[in-house]
């Protein structure tokens, strides 16, 4: 009895080795299929070119950069650049209001998404469903500064907001001039302008579903809301997660193209709009120093990555299958 472990140990082993040996290496996986790694070529050259190459860019976050003397001319002055940012108190305003707006963003953006993906799902009409669809993606292609124009005309002390308060019998808002109500406002344009377009993604698993089931939840008395709470939601756990890990990579950078557009120069809003990108672009303005900009850059990245591991971890516990890795 005592050697049966160490037979099935021998031939767990054996088989071990066996299927090592039938892998193929990479570059007989080449020979056998030239044309896929082909196919894969433009792709890997780019990410090559345009996003592992230029990290040797990453050494200015540890000089005092100056343009004439170059990259690797400029003097070393180590994490100095770093302190730079630290060295304020703004940095834990900037910081704060980074991660509470995209906090707000990933979570109202995924779920407006979802929402629109079974609402498009649930629509019979196929012309009515296209232009329906067109209609919700239509704003993630509009420029923020045509945004911002729009929203002057909206939210100013004469603007259509204020008119339809004042009609109700309500107190006009200074909208640009209070700054709690911008979280509110920023979320709400940041749904209209992405959920739409994101909502692709998930349309596209629900038309992957297996109709059959549906069929049979029907024939068994469940109605259309028993089905999208039983059946398509748990179908969509795991994109859900995926595309949420993946949006968790960007948490500690600010929207710049929508923050600024919207609120500008205006200091009186920056309690509650001010993020790390405008702030860092105030600076680069007033003392334009891009060592300082590369190294709060690289905090950026470093911290985007340490959320991506962290979520994914506790995703692969909850739920293996999504998991990035």
């Amino acid at each position: 009895m005592k050697t049966l472990p160490a037979k099935t140990n021998a031939g767990q082993k054996m088989k071990k080795s066996a299927n090592k040996s039938l892998k193929p290496s990479l570059l007989q996986d080449i020979k056998r299929n030239p044309w896929l790694y082909l196919l894969c070529l433009p792709a890997i050259l780019f990410f090559v070119l345009f996003s592992y190459i230029p990290m040797a860019g990453l050494y200015i976050a540890f000089v005092d950069y100056r343009p004439l003397k170059g990259i690797w001319g400029s003097s070393f002055v180590g994490f100095e650049n770093f302190k730079a940012f630290f060295a304020t108190k703004n940095w834990i305003t900037v910081t704060t209001n980074t991660l509470f707006l995209n906090i707000l963003f990933i979570a109202a953006t995924t779920i407006t998404s979802v929402a629109i993906a079974i609402m498009l799902a649930e629509i019979s009409n196929k012309w009515v469903k296209k232009i329906t669809q067109s209609i919700v993606i239509l704003p993630h292609f509009m420029s923020w500064t045509i945004v911002s124009m729009l929203s002057v005309a909206l939210l100013s002390a004469n603007g259509i907001t204020n008119q339809l308060i004042t009609m109700a019998g309500g107190k006009a808002i200074e909208f640009y001039n209070t700054a709690s109500v911008w979280p509110t406002i920023l979320v709400l344009l940041k749904v209209w302008q992405g959920a739409g377009f994101g909502s692709i993604v998930y349309l596209a698993t629900i038309t992957g579903i297996d109709s059959s089931i549906y069929e049979a939840a029907a024939v068994d008395g469940a109605s259309k809301t028993q089905c999208i709470f039983k059946i398509t939601l748990p179908m969509l756990k795991n994109t859900i997660i995926m595309l949420t890990i993946m949006s968790v990579g960007k948490i500690f950078n600010g929207d710049f193209g929508m923050i600024y557009a919207m609120v500008g120069s205006n200091s009186i809003l920056y309690p509650t709009t001010d993020v790390i990108d405008t702030y860092l672009f105030r600076q680069l303005l007033e003392n334009p120093s891009m060592g300082q900009t590369a190294a709060v850059g690289l905090i950026q990245s470093i911290l985007g990555f340490a959320f991506v591991v962290l979520c994914n971890k506790v995703a692969n516990k909850w739920s293996p299958e999504s998991a990035l890795f």
